[in-house]
């Protein structure tokens, strides 16, 4: 088989992989809190990183990674962005808005990207970055109010700002790791390991941690597993196999439309035609704003 047909075919399954997690996500918080979910998800997840890492041969590499005392600092620190943080907000972000509305929200992170690339590393801002920006936001308005002139409810205004801020903090975490050439897996599975303490900590004080539901058990591990572990490194797969990025990368942008499918069968929401038209907006915006480097 070409390479480049193996690189479509892994791209693909890291898509369809991601076109489940809205939904899985919906799913699984009816029965768990999203401090819950985080730290079952997150030690699924590590466990299968480490399991990866043993299976690669990169074991001594990452002992390695233990006499760098900086850099393991900085992986800490990264951990604490994502998955603890990042996670708890986006979780929250779930638990308070249908899914069809949580997830293209914070599919707005690329725009965001592009903010911060405006302010913190000097990128010059084109007319084609403000025009993504503002499409970018009026997809968010139509998605959020529904084609109505109406505000939303308050408790629709917090999910709405902690979605807006999952992708905010996507995007920094993005942006902090622009220049790591560490391991993806070691990467990943250190920021992860790093995070497990602190999300115990706030799970015993808050929530508790006893799991009694199986549906809840097993929603977490299917996020550990593929939208926290196996999505990312399968596309990162796509793009090593890949004769350019770009060849690749714009099959991204279906995942936002095909998340809508089990959307609609397992979660049962009714897709409002604002959102698809949202949707495209915001899409629209982050295909304008995007930069060549």
């Amino acid at each position: 088989m070409e390479q480049q047909t193996r690189a479509y075919i892994w791209a693909l399954a890291a898509v369809l992989i991601w076109s489940t997690v809205a939904s899985a996500f919906k799913l699984t918080l009816a029965y768990l809190q999203p401090i819950q979910l985080l730290l079952l998800s997150t030690m699924v997840s590590s466990v299968a990183m480490l399991v990866v890492i043993a299976f690669q041969g990169k074991l001594k590499k990452l002992h390695k990674l233990s006499y760098d005392p900086r850099r393991m600092m900085k992986y800490a620190l990264l951990g604490l962005l994502n998955p603890f943080i990042y996670y708890v907000v986006l979780f929250e972000a779930y638990s308070r808005l249908p899914a069809q509305e949580a997830q293209p929200l914070n599919y707005t992170w690329p725009i965001a990207l592009v903010i911060l690339s405006i302010v913190f590393l000097k990128q010059k801002v084109t007319s084609r970055a403000i025009l993504g920006i503002l499409l970018g936001f009026v997809g968010v308005v139509v998605i959020t109010t529904h084609g109505s002139v109406s505000l939303p409810d308050k408790g629709s205004i917090i999910g709405i700002t902690l979605a807006l801020l999952s992708a905010l903090i996507w995007a920094s975490f993005w942006t902090l790791n622009l220049r790591d050439r560490q391991d993806d897996v070691i990467r990943l599975f250190a920021a992860f390991s790093f995070s497990l303490p602190a999300i115990l900590l706030v799970a015993v004080l808050t929530t508790g941690v006893e799991f009694s539901s199986p549906e809840g058990i097993s929603g977490a591990i299917y996020i550990g597993l593929f939208e926290m572990g196996f999505a990312f490194l399968i596309w990162n797969r796509a793009l090593k196999l890949s004769k350019t990025t770009a060849s690749v990368s714009s099959l991204i942008y279906l995942v936002p439309f095909l998340s809508l499918i089990p959307i609609y069968l397992l979660v049962g929401e009714g897709i409002r035609i604002t959102t698809i038209m949202g949707l495209v907006l915001i899409l629209s915006g982050i295909i304008l704003g995007r930069y060549r480097s």
